[in-house]
């Protein structure tokens, strides 16, 4: 869901985004598979890859989910001090 005032990526920074990521996730595989090793080594560092990519989603996500919660509430704090500025009339003396 994307708020008013946020930046939005442009349709080509998102291609190359992805098409980095499915660049980088097949040279891996490629040279995983293709390594001169048994199976079971072969299979050992197809799952650390596969973690690897795992934890680098979640942290992405994280870090996304903290930003916007930061955000969040300086926009809370920004509009509880104009309710507090509007409320305040600097001529009444009482």
């Amino acid at each position: 869901m994307q708020t008013i005032g946020t930046q939005k990526d442009s349709p080509a920074w998102v291609i190359q985004t992805w098409a980095a990521f499915l660049i980088s996730i097949s040279m891996t595989s490629f040279g995983i598979a293709n390594l001169p090793v048994d199976n079971w080594v072969k299979g050992f560092m197809s799952m650390g890859l596969a973690f690897s990519v795992g934890s680098t989603f979640t942290l992405a996500k994280t870090t996304r989910d903290l930003h916007e919660a930061r955000r969040l509430a300086a926009r809370i704090d920004e509009a509880k001090v104009e309710k507090l500025l509007s409320q305040h009339d600097p001529l009444n003396l009482k």
